[in-house]
């Protein structure tokens, strides 16, 4: 069975994801769809970019995303629908693919152009579920559109290595459901840039000197119960491999969380600094 997945800054309140679904499966009856976020900030590229990057490699090679943000067609973004390490991505061409296309050169990508077949009342969304449709059936990119060699990059999405090679400059792309703020430094870079060098985290006026494995590494000794390290600040990359800021055990509701006790939010600025 072929799969949709959807990313949309749609919301639930609305009838717009039920109408979505509705439409997909009026195309594709024996499609699966599955939700990965309709929470994503409006207009948000820089989060839309991170989820879809975190959450594709859970899905079966072949599966199509449908990414649904800030997707009305203009001078500045067309749409396009790209092949890459064997998914397909539709979306509008601004940016919100670049941070996959920072990994993995991508196996195709087309300017989607069939749509003046369709009625004029027919709307971005409608041409972008005939092309999910259209791909989740087997279909070849090239009969929706002309082949492109490249796409915008969105430079909030790549962190900054400075001159000298001593620090990383990066930005807050996302705050998750505990209130933890991820940035755009990937372990990749940090290790390529670190070279086994001390390294301090500096997110002003606080900083962290160590990134753990993983949450419950902060438990530093065995004397004290794991509760005890509640409410500390700590450092780790994520699943997705971007470094993310957090505390310990977090309820944002309740006690506050990075967002709120550090004063972290989206694209501040954060810093790593080796000596």
């Amino acid at each position: 069975m072929s799969i949709i997945t959807l990313t949309t800054d749609y919301g639930l309140k609305d009838h717009f994801v039920g109408s979505l679904k509705g439409k997909i499966l009026s195309e594709n009856p024996e499609v699966q769809i599955i939700d990965i976020s309709h929470d994503i900030d409006p207009f948000n590229t820089a989060e839309a970019s991170y989820i879809i990057g975190a959450a594709y490699m859970s899905f079966p090679k072949g599966t199509v995303h449908l990414i649904g943000v800030d997707i009305e067609r203009n001078k500045e973004n067309q749409h396009i629908a790209m092949q890459w390490n064997d998914h397909y991505f539709i979306c509008a061409d601004n940016g919100i693919l670049s941070m996959l296309t920072q990994k993995i050169v991508p196996q195709k990508i087309v300017a989607i152009n069939i749509h003046d077949r369709f009625p004029i009342e027919a709307t971005d969304l409608d041409i972008f579920i005939q092309v999910a449709s259209h791909l989740s059936k087997g279909g070849l990119l090239n009969v929706i559109g002309k082949e492109i060699q490249s796409i915008k990059e969105a430079t909030e999405l790549q962190a900054l290595v400075a001159d000298d090679g001593n620090s990383i400059k990066g930005n807050i792309i996302y705050i998750d459901h505990f209130g933890n703020v991820v940035t755009n430094i990937s372990k990749k870079q940090f290790l390529e840039i670190s070279r086994g060098r001390p390294y301090e985290i500096v997110m002003n006026p606080k900083s962290i000197k160590t990134i753990l494995p993983n949450y419950s590494a902060i438990a530093t000794s065995d004397k004290y119960p794991i509760k005890t390290y509640e409410g500390e600040k700590l450092a780790i990359f994520n699943e997705a491999g971007f470094l993310e800021i957090a505390i310990f055990r977090s309820n944002p509701s309740k006690v506050g969380s990075a967002n709120s006790l550090l004063g972290l939010n989206y694209r501040d600025v954060i810093t790593i600094k080796f000596s």
